[in-house]
């Protein structure tokens, strides 16, 4: 790839600045003033902001086939009556499908990696290759607390790490589902098989307080302890939702070094309770942002989601100190330090994840605060994103071509239509 000079642009750094922006070998390689007679590609930027790409830390890509299948329902309900049942029809190429929509969609809103969550690994990995954007992919598996299921499940699981390892832009992780889903037993297997292949491991954890509370009456204690105790909650982990946790939880998940993936318009529509958000930061948990899948979200923008997650803590807790910057950071460099990369934020050495953003768009008029416009008033205005140095959305479309966007969106129109006859 040619190195590329973006001239002249609003750069969102530790300071905003205004200056030239140079990515070569993937990386940002000058940021601010930069000198360069060199060829390559250069990009007018007066009218752009830079702004590092956002992090959707936990989601269920192929799930957008699902977007609007099932509404206005309490979480159980809504799993074991409408998504399993579908669940199980599901065939490898609806999962392709769907991740490769989930792949555009985020693209479009300056996401330039995400943690997913599902069946198919292959195919997400497939996915993801074709689209060029940056993915974790847990290889999901359920045991419903059967030693034979487990036993099957594991053989899959290793299999799908193995496949998953040594590829460019692909992070392998195991996925063990929920604690109403999974033993203890094999909570232990998957920390033992991410160690063993170096994978990251990811993993529903206190999202509705009937969860917690069966747990709890199940195991005569409170589930983060008994997780400490099985030696589950380490650095390699990122817990999504995390809502219904007590302080002392909370500070165990800060003490191991746990990242927490908060979906605040996912627990919204489903009921599921209010994260707090100003705990774990007291605490000095690493936390995240994730959008959860389409079926329960039902977007999958980063933007909105900070929006939502600033918002719901100043009306819920009432903490109007409760800073943009917080959701920001979650959004950007706190979710590339989960998955273990030197990305989330435009600093030299830094990995080129990065989107531009119209500033000519209404949205960000006026500017005087280019955050806050970003958490707060941004729409999509996304005309470029960056991953590893490389344009995989250009003048607004995926790969610069409507009509190859048109295209996935058509393949997973059918896909969802087969699904759901």
């Amino acid at each position: 790839m040619e190195p590329i000079l973006i001239k002249d642009v609003l750069i969102m750094a530790e300071n905003t600045l205004r200056g030239d922006l140079l990515i070569e070998h993937s990386e940002f390689a000058g940021v601010g003033e930069v000198v360069r007679d060199k060829s390559g590609i250069v990009i007018d930027g007066r009218n752009y902001a830079a702004v590092p790409g956002f992090a959707n830390a936990h989601t269920h890509a192929a799930m957008t086939l699902f977007r609007g299948y099932a509404e206005d329902m309490p979480l159980m309900e809504w799993l074991e009556n409408k998504i399993w049942p579908l669940e199980k029809k599901l065939k490898p190429k609806h999962v392709y499908a769907g991740t490769k929509l989930a792949c555009v969609e985020m693209l479009k809103t300056g996401c330039t990696v995400f943690t997913d969550m599902y069946f198919y690994a292959e195919e997400i990995a497939k996915a993801v290759e074709d689209c060029g954007i940056r993915a974790c992919i847990s290889s999901a598996f359920f045991d419903f607390f059967s030693e034979d299921i487990l036993e099957e499940s594991m053989k899959r699981v290793e299999k799908d790490i193995k496949n998953l390892s040594n590829r460019k832009l692909i992070i392998p992780a195991v996925g063990p589902h929920a604690p109403y889903t999974v033993s203890l037993e094999g909570l232990n297997r998957a920390k033992e098989v991410a160690e063993e292949n170096n994978a990251l491991l990811h993993f529903h954890l206190a999202e509705t307080e009937k969860e917690v509370k069966e747990f709890e009456k199940k195991n005569g204690k409170k589930v983060v302890k008994v997780l400490d105790e099985i030696g589950f909650l380490n650095k390699r982990l990122t817990v999504a939702h995390a809502i219904w946790l007590e302080k002392e939880e909370i500070r165990i998940l800060a003490e191991r070094g746990v990242s927490v993936a908060h979906c605040p318009v996912s627990n919204m529509k489903l009921g599921s309770g209010v994260f707090n958000y100003r705990g774990m930061l007291e605490a000095g948990v690493n936390v995240c942002l994730g959008t959860d899948g389409a079926a329960s979200n039902n977007s999958l923008s980063i933007l909105e989601e900070m929006k939502f997650a600033a918002l719901l803590q100043k009306v819920y807790r009432n903490d109007l100190e409760f800073k943009a910057e917080y959701v920001f950071r979650a959004a950007t460099e706190n979710g590339y330090r989960a998955l273990k990369l030197r990305g989330g934020k435009i600093e030299k050495g830094y990995i080129a994840d990065f989107a531009l953003y119209n500033l000519n768009s209404v949205s960000f008029c006026p500017n005087h605060n280019l955050l806050a416009n970003l958490v707060y008033s941004a729409s999509n205005s996304v005309v470029y994103t960056f991953v590893n140095g490389i344009p995989v959305v250009e003048n607004g479309y995926f790969m610069g071509d409507v009509e190859k966007e048109l295209k996935v969106m058509e393949d997973a129109r059918k896909a969802a239509e087969e699904l759901c006859q």
